[in-house]
Formats: C-alpha cells, structure tokens, sequence
C-alpha cells in the first residue's frame, strides 16, 4: 500500500513538472509568465476594459458583479441620506413645521439603502418613495435610472460575450494524445489525428505547425523558443479541410523538414515541442476560434500508426468509432528519415538507371579495322 501511494505520487509529481514545463498545455492554454512588467502596461489594461473582463474569470466576474451593483446601491444611498439629513427629515432630527418633506419613510441610512435599491432596481415596494417638493431628489432619480441601466447593460452584454466565446467551440475540437511516425505512400510521415465532437462544421480550416525549441546561432548565441514552421496536410490537401469526421494530418519528413535529423534511438532524447494550430469558423456562430495543443518527444511514437476509426454499419450508414481514437498498432518503420530517404533514392535510381560520365559512345564500324592474314 505505502509502495502504491509512493508511485503514485512520484508519477504526480513527473506529470506536474512535464506540465510546468511545456510552453502550451494540451488543452491549449499558453504557459508563460511575464515578468518586471512596468506599471504603465497596468494602465494600458484599465484603458482596454472590455477586453480585460472578457479574459478574466468567471470567479472575479461575479465579484465584480455583485460589487458593482452594491457599490452604486450604497453610493446613491449616502446621497439619499444627505437629502433627508439636509432637511430635516431624519428619526433624530426635528422637522420645522413649515418644511416640505422630500420623501417618505426615509429615516435612517437602512432606508436610505433600500430605497436606493428599489429604485435602481425598479421594485417600487410601496412603502417608500419620493414628493415633488424637492427638485433635487427628483433629478437624483433621474440620475440614478441612468446609471443602473448603463450598469445592466454592460454586464448583460459581458455575460452573453463570454458565454459566446469562440474557445468554447474549441472545447469540443480534440487533438489524439499521441503522435505517431510511420510510412504513408513509401515515404516517412508524422501524423496526428483531429476529430469535432459536433456535426457542426467547421468552415475554411486550416491546420499547421511550429517546432519549437532552443538552439545555439553560428555566432555561438543561444536563441530560446526558435519556431520552425511545419506544415501538415491531409490527401485532400491541407487548406478548407471537410471536417466532418476524425482526420489524419500528416507531415512529410524529407530532407527539408527538421525531423528528419531524428532517428528512433534520438528521438526522445531530443528537446523540442511540436505545438499544433487549427484555425476555423464555426458554422452555427460565424466566429472564428483556434485550437491548440502541443506534442513532445515522449508523446510521439516511431513505428505506429493509428486505428481506423470509421466504419459503415449494415444499413449502410457511416458510423465514426471514437474509442479508437487515440490506438495506435505497430508498423514496420524504418529507422531513421535519412536511410528512408536513400532508400527511396535507390528505387528511383534503380528503375531509371544512372547514367555514367565517364562513358563515350564507339561506332565499332568505324573505330575498328579488320587484319587480313
């Protein structure tokens, strides 16, 4: 038991390390922290305020709803409780004789509160309210109408912003677990799969790539988060995919692509991460969302290739088997994109011949002279 419990939290611990150092995440988020940020940069925010409550979370959005609400309640109802005290109209205070009252039990700072609530809020219990004799509460209630309805419509539109989200659609847009690298049509390939959870489609996607990790310039600098495009296509071709099934996205390794230095003995011996974008459109919402995750060398199997995951059942009907999404099956791979690549060179010399520099061409008929004895 205390040997299970130490495994276990020996592989949390690993987990958690892997996670901290992956730059993105594998439900996409980006895991970077900036630092010695300059207090203008703050500011630069405040000016930006709809876009900073839109990335904000949902925790401090509804603190900042409730505040905000309350705030405004308890403002109005000190100016509320000013009036009254001015004239004269609190429980502890007499009122001359000859003074028109502006309101109607409002007594104390506790009426002055709710009554700046019913009337931002539109209750209108009855118990309260104001008198025509003072033109100052009148255009208060004025005032205070506005506000509250320019405080309700920023949140109502807030709310159905980040409900409406774009990355909301991206939660039910999956990446497999693993990447696999295996032969396809006689050349070595890196592949992945991309599946929609929804029949929905996704319109105009596009799906590519970038390498990233840290090398060492010719001038002996050290350059962090080099990027190395990649590019991967389907059999269709790799803009404006039909993306209505699980797909398979491949990349060609030949000799311009950077895996092609990596052979199965190097490969996770390697640092890098291979970070997978796929741009989109949702159909039902005409917003535009990205997906993201990233792969490392660990999660990319040489020599496996994935299980099909469509079928077709007996009425005829295509049937996608997503608890074959992530299986993979082992397939005879070579070792290394350097020898498939000679190999493939090979064939081709093989089948068109070489031809040899070094070789003339000698007419017998007119080089060689016959002896008579």
């Amino acid at each position: 038991m205390k040997n299970s419990l130490t495994q276990l939290l020996c592989k949390y611990l690993a987990e958690r390390r892997l996670y901290q150092s992956r730059l993105v995440t594998k439900d996409g988020h980006c895991n970077i922290e900036y630092c010695s940020v300059r207090s203008t940069s703050f500011f630069a925010y405040a000016l930006d305020l709809w876009t900073t409550f839109m990335e904000i979370r949902w925790r401090f959005v509804i603190v900042l709803f409730v505040g905000s609400f309350t705030l405004s309640w308890f403002i109005f109802a000190l100016c509320w409780y000013w009036i009254a005290h001015n004239n004269g109209e609190l429980s502890w205070q007499v009122q001359p004789a000859n003074t028109l009252k502006c309101f109607n039990n409002v007594t104390d700072l506790t009426s002055a509160f709710l009554f700046s609530m019913e009337t931002q809020t539109t209750v209108g219990y009855g118990g309260r309210d104001i008198t025509a004799n003072c033109p100052v509460s009148v255009a208060l209630v004025i005032i205070q109408a506005l506000v509250g309805s320019i405080i309700n419509c920023f949140w109502c539109g807030l709310v159905m912003a980040k409900i409406t989200l774009p990355k909301r659609r991206a939660k039910t847009i999956t990446f497999s677990k693993m990447a696999v690298i295996c032969p396809k049509n006689d050349t070595l390939c890196l592949q992945i799969q991309v599946a929609n959870l929804r029949k929905t489609l996704m319109i105009g996607s596009q799906v590519y790539g970038k390498l990233i990790r840290t090398l060492i310039s010719p001038e002996g600098k050290t350059v962090i988060l080099d990027q190395v495009h990649i590019d991967f296509t389907v059999d269709a071709g790799k803009d404006s995919l039909f993306f209505i099934c699980p797909l398979t996205l491949y990349h060609v390794i030949d000799k311009t692509s950077p895996f092609s230095e990596f052979s199965v003995d190097t490969l996770h011996q390697q640092e890098f991460e291979l970070v997978v974008f796929l741009d989109g459109t949702a159909e039902s919402t005409s917003s535009s969302c990205q997906v993201r995750t990233s792969y490392i060398p660990k999660e990319i199997m040489w020599g496996y290739q994935f299980l099909p995951t469509i079928s077709r059942n007996k009425e005829g009907k295509y049937r996608v088997n997503f608890s074959n999404f992530d299986k993979v099956e082992p397939l005879t791979t070579t070792n290394s994109a350097e020898y498939s690549n000679s190999e493939k060179l090979n064939i081709q010399l093989s089948k068109h011949g070489i031809d040899n520099q070094g070789f003339e061409d000698i007419n017998i008929g007119d080089s060689v002279t016959q002896t008579k004895m």
